[in-house]
């Protein structure tokens, strides 16, 4: 399925030249592009590439437009030093040499003082790029610097579903189109992922496939669905168990397959025996019928496909329910069919070595590993954040934004403030998190440099190379890894001192997937397994080849396991044997009557493009979902201004009605900068850092709050 024009293809005469790249978002699409360039050296139109199988031409409408991100005049241009208290916007502009040396001293006088786990290199997706991406931490490793454990995005999803299957993959993404059933469970796809539409959206015309979307509101995928299963937020294990009692009870339970393939069908059938409609109606909010049809609907389907969803690394049962809705699958037997099966991530099929990227060979197991979810209580010496060790004086902070998406809002903001912290952050932007910081750093976009992506979402492995030439004075991620290495003693180790095209043909040659001018021949490698190994024809992944519903939580397999220093995270005791609803997750209680989601937007991708003005006029003005009686009740009308608030703070936004969730539940869609708020603070002062079992993760749809006019 490879089919690729070359990278230097042209367009058509009297058009401008095209160049193909990818997109480099934090999004499990990956999406090919190709780019109409001007003979003056600047991009236009954006488009997805056709001759992908899988973004198959289409591309979401905030990269589309993205001629004006890379040229917004708000773009950072110059390195620049804080003048004044920190967070008060008083900047002076300074030479990319002074910033570099500035932070080199900075980060040698906090390890001089406390040792070299004081500093904290932090970073995460802001761009998907193996090489801008990853290149921080072989600075970390040879400087014996904290490491740095990624929680908010993928630690319940992955964890859940590898429990089950053994392995990180599944059955070809591109198989919806071939399927009778699509169930879309736990991601508004619409807004996050447009391509799994794209693929469904095919089954339903060319096959009469039937679209079920499972979310907790009426979002834009659940208004294109067939079949709408709104359910209570952190109740998605309790559908799926009754799900499962149901294809046992009416003959739907592939008990062949489940003999050959499964560890213990009869003890799920015997546990899932009171996980009856009746009891998760209770639990879920839907109707018994809702339920009962539902079950009916998969159950005579063979060829269903389950595209399971982020959304379950969002709430603190979410590994659970993770597990629960793949092993629908099993039960039903569905693997063994085109077009169906479950699907979440194909991260394991890529193979990427990055040793020498990484600086694995440096890396020592008794060096501390930090939270990222965490960063408020680090930063405020919670000393169990901090494993019992000394302060955090010095971050080095690329690729996100913590000051707007990470929980605790109002502690993080607290730990930033700290005199003794020293922050150099490189940005595109003057996000919250530049605001405060010591020395700021002008980044460079994806257009402007080149690297290797890899699609969690789909198969492909792409080039991204370089397009059009960035600012004369904006640095790239490695250029600014390197230029510290230098100055702090370990440019001789190896890894550095190589460009990006370096690293990408080391990686693809290590890997086994040929050379740099391999893959920019080809734009793209098609690493989609055969059908035998993505539907587990051969055998999960575990050694005995057996689908694990009875999974050992905390010596099974995980891509996001926690080091043995660390340990297992939260109450990992709770989670259950089989498939069951876990009440771990943040319940109402009479001072906190509502639950709410903190769920993304259309025209924001986390914290990015909430710059941009397009987006900012779709997406209007910060503001919280709120169900009509709900509305009613509390003398709530449309545009008032309410006030939400937890243990953790309080915020106000602008009430919006919106039916189509679950009486007391919220919805506030975003993510805004926190200035865009009615007092400068942004949702996730609502939001919890406390761990997620078994191994970590930031649940920042499962909060319980209260609401009132204000």
């Amino acid at each position: 399925m490879n089919i690729a024009t070359p990278i230097s293809a042209k367009s058509k005469p009297g058009h401008n030249s095209v160049g193909h790249t990818v997109c480099p978002h934090d999004c499990p699409s990956a999406c090919a592009l190709d780019v109409d360039l001007t003979e003056d050296g600047r991009i236009g139109r954006v488009r997805g590439s056709s001759d992908n199988t899988y973004t198959a031409g289409v591309i979401c409408a905030k990269v589309a437009r993205y001629s004006e991100r890379i040229y917004h005049p708000g773009r950072l241009m110059v390195p620049q030093r804080r003048k004044g208290a920190k967070g008060d916007g008083n900047w002076q502009e300074l030479s990319w040499q002074a910033a570099l040396d500035e932070i080199a001293d900075a980060f040698i006088k906090a390890e001089a003082k406390h040792g070299s786990e004081a500093v904290w290199p932090y970073f995460y997706a802001g761009t998907m790029g193996q090489v801008q991406r990853d290149s921080i931490e072989r600075l970390r490793h040879a400087k014996k610097y904290s490491g740095f454990m990624g929680t908010i995005c993928t630690n319940m999803a992955w964890t859940g579903y590898v429990m089950g299957t053994g392995a990180l993959r599944g059955p070809d993404p591109r198989e919806m189109a071939k399927s009778d059933c699509v169930v879309i469970w736990g991601t508004n796809a619409v807004a996050t992922q447009i391509n799994v539409m794209t693929h469904a959206i095919k089954a339903r015309k060319e096959r009469g496939a039937k679209i079920v979307v499972v979310d907790i509101y009426d979002n834009p995928t659940m208004k294109q669905a067939d079949v709408k299963i709104v359910l209570r937020p952190g109740t998605d294990a309790a559908l799926a168990c009754a799900l499962m009692h149901i294809a046992f009870r009416d003959g739907y339970a592939d008990r062949e397959y489940m003999a050959k393939y499964a560890d213990d069908p009869a003890g799920l059938e015997a546990h899932l025996k009171s996980r009856t409609p009746q009891w998760a109606s209770e639990i879920t909010g839907l109707s018994v019928e809702e339920i009962e049809d539902f079950a009916r609907l998969i159950g005579t389907t063979k060829k269903t496909f389950f595209r399971l969803g982020y959304g379950f690394s969002r709430q603190r049962n979410g590994t659970a329910a993770m597990h629960a809705a793949l092993s629908v699958a099993t039960v039903l037997g569905s693997w063994q069919y085109e077009g169906g099966g479950a699907f979440h991530n194909n991260g394991e099929i890529f193979r990427l070595n990055k040793s020498e990227l990484m600086g694995t060979a440096y890396m020592d197991p008794e060096i501390r590993m930090l939270d990222q979810s965490q960063i408020g209580r680090v930063l405020t010496g919670d000393p169990v954040a901090l494993r019992h060790r000394g302060p955090v004086t010095a971050l080095l902070i690329q690729n996100t934004n913590p000051m707007n998406i990470a929980p605790e809002q109002r502690l993080v903001k607290q730990g930033f403030l700290r005199d003794d912290l020293f922050t150099a952050v490189h940005e595109q932007f003057m996000t919250d998190t530049a605001k405060m910081a010591d020395i700021v750093l002008p980044a460079t976009m994806f257009l402007e440099h080149d690297d290797l992506y890899r699609a969690g979402g789909q198969q492909h492995i792409l080039l991204g190379p370089k397009l059009v030439e960035p600012p004369s004075t904006v640095r790239t991620n490695l250029f600014v890894i390197e230029e510290l290495a230098k100055r702090l003693g370990v440019y001789h180790f190896a890894g550095f001192g190589k460009d990006e095209r370096s690293h990408i043909d080391r990686i693809l040659e290590d890997s086994g997937w040929g050379s740099y001018e391999d893959l920019k021949a080809d734009k793209w490698i098609d690493a989609q397994p055969d059908f035998d190994t993505a539907h587990y024809i051969n055998g999960f992944g575990y050694p005995d080849g057996k689908f694990r519903f009875s999974p050992d939580w905390i010596n099974g397999p995980s891509p996001d396991r926690t080091p043995d220093s660390v340990g297992p995270l939260g109450p990992h005791t709770e989670l259950p044997r089989f498939p069951d609803h876990v009440a771990v997750i943040e319940t109402v209680d009479a001072e906190h009557p509502f639950r709410l989601a903190t769920s993304p937007s259309r025209s924001f991708l986390n914290s990015s493009f909430a710059e941009t003005k397009s987006s900012i006029q779709k997406e209007g003005r910060p503001e919280v979902m709120i169900e009509p009686t709900d509305a009613e009740r509390l003398g709530v009308v449309d545009g008032d201004i309410v006030c939400l608030g937890n243990l953790r703070g309080e915020i106000r936004l602008h009430a919006r009605l919106v039916p189509g969730a679950k009486p007391g539940v919220l919805i506030a869609e975003g993510l805004w900068p926190n200035d865009a708020h009615l007092d400068g603070e942004g949702i996730n002062v609502l939001t919890g850092a406390d761990p997620v079992a078994p191994f970590g993760g930031a649940a920042v749809h499962d909060n319980k709050v209260w609401l009132r006019k204000s």
